[in-house]
């Protein structure tokens, strides 16, 4: 509903409203599936689940209902995203032919385990609230440019819609490659020979460290902030504002990425010892020590 104000004044058609009626149901129906599904079944990726497909959803229902150049470029886009992520998602046992099975990430232990949401009721609530609803509410927010598209339908495509289009595939790029070197440095670490002689280094150490993680702790993080980043510019293109109310998915998405990466980086010092040493040598996302002296970090020596 905070939606409507933004249309309201913009003096837009019922068909927006109803069309932002229509993804609000569909994130509050999908939400309580998951929250409901991760009860009963005590596995809390449900959410993770649909990470990569709910954008997709959001970008073809308003296509359908809008069509336009910039909405067709646009769907595109986060269809190549969402399909990338969802293989990537796959590949590591996420996803199952009975659908609300599939490997958990790890961190929701580390989190349900943790003294502050220790116990069914408080995890419950915080399942309910952060992982079911909250996640659900910030896909659709880093979504909302498709909607400012829609408001802004008659609006030509610019050289800014090029720019984002650019940008977030170079980026779709870079965490496909990211992702990809995660992929085969843990395929190596699971074989325990490394035959290849692959990510030698990494895998002496206990993590990753070589390809792009030389440069940045997140490279795939970091590159999925870009992405919607980028996409923001979109709206940006459409409306002629370069702050508008679809910039709260892009920031809500860099806070949960900084939230995320302190929760992993915690439990990798806990069982590293060379991680702390990491961290203090490395950035976490952008790769400024690497743009201002073009050193490249080869981790050679012993982990302190």
């Amino acid at each position: 509903m905070i939606l409507y104000p933004h249309f309201m004044i913009l003096g837009q058609s019922t068909e927006i409203q109803s069309l932002a009626s229509v993804w609000i149901t569909l994130m509050a129906v999908v939400a309580t599936l998951c929250f409901i599904v991760s009860e009963l079944t005590g596995n809390y990726s449900q959410v993770d689940k649909l990470w990569s497909l709910m954008p997709i959803a959001y970008s073809w229902i308003t296509v359908a209902i809008f069509p336009s150049a910039r909405m067709f470029i646009m769907a595109a886009l986060v269809t190549t995203w969402g399909l990338r992520l969802s293989y990537n998602f796959s590949r590591k046992g996420g996803y199952n032919l009975i659908p609300w099975k599939g490997e958990e990430d790890y961190r929701w232990k580390a989190i349900r385990e943790s003294p502050v949401l220790k116990g069914r009721l408080r995890f419950g609530l915080f399942n309910f609230f952060f992982i079911s609803f909250y996640q659900n509410i910030l896909i659709l927010l880093f979504s909302t440019p498709l909607l400012l598209a829609a408001i802004n339908l008659d609006m030509p495509l610019t050289i800014i819609d090029l720019l984002a289009g650019a940008l977030m595939m170079i980026f779709i790029i870079t965490e496909s490659i990211a992702d990809n070197q995660l992929f085969r440095f843990h395929q190596e670490k699971k074989k325990g020979e490394n035959e290849s002689n692959k990510y030698k280094e990494s895998l002496k150490k206990g993590f990753m460290t070589e390809g792009l993680w030389k440069y940045v702790r997140h490279p795939n993080f970091a590159s999925e902030q870009l992405i919607w980043i980028s996409f923001y510019f979109f709206g940006v293109a459409a409306s002629g504002q370069w702050i508008n109310f679809t910039l709260a998915g892009a920031i809500l998405l860099v806070l949960l990425f900084i939230g995320s990466s302190e929760l992993t980086e915690g439990i990798s010092s806990s069982k590293y010892s060379g991680y702390t040493r990491y961290k203090d040598e490395v950035p976490r996302f952008i790769p400024w020590k690497f743009l201002s002296s073009h050193r490249k970090y080869s981790f050679n020596s012993k982990p302190a």
